[in-house]
């Protein structure tokens, strides 16, 4: 079974940083890409970045752009967003999501909340 764990959430002041993690296990067969996703309360699950394993290319989203880095291990099935200069509107439950051919996966989610 296909286990995809998310870690790192929190709450932290506007300005600050945190690092997400997700490691995906279960599965022998090659991911390609992966991707954080995230959801405030009331609205709908928007991409926030992509890594695509084979060219080590990265996506971002308007929202993301310039303050959030991911990075991704292919050999680990392992994914890092690196989340600086976070604000209030950053709020959100994030996701990881874990894609190969013909199969997709999604962790349960990690709050992170930004705050003073």
């Amino acid at each position: 079974q296909v286990k995809v764990d998310e870690s790192g959430g929190g709450l932290v002041q506007p300005g600050g940083s945190l690092t997400l993690s997700c490691v995906v296990s279960g599965d022998d067969r090659t991911i390609t890409s992966m991707a954080w996703h995230r959801q405030a309360p009331g609205k709908q699950r928007e991409l926030v970045a992509y890594y695509i394993f084979s060219v080590a290319a990265t996506h971002y989203e308007e929202s993301s752009k310039g303050r959030f880095t991911i990075s991704g291990d292919g050999a680990r099935n392992m994914l890092t967003l690196q989340m600086n200069n976070l604000k209030p509107e950053d709020t959100a439950v994030y996701f990881c999501q874990a894609r190969r051919p013909g199969a997709d996966y999604w962790g349960q989610g990690t709050q992170v909340t930004i705050s003073s």
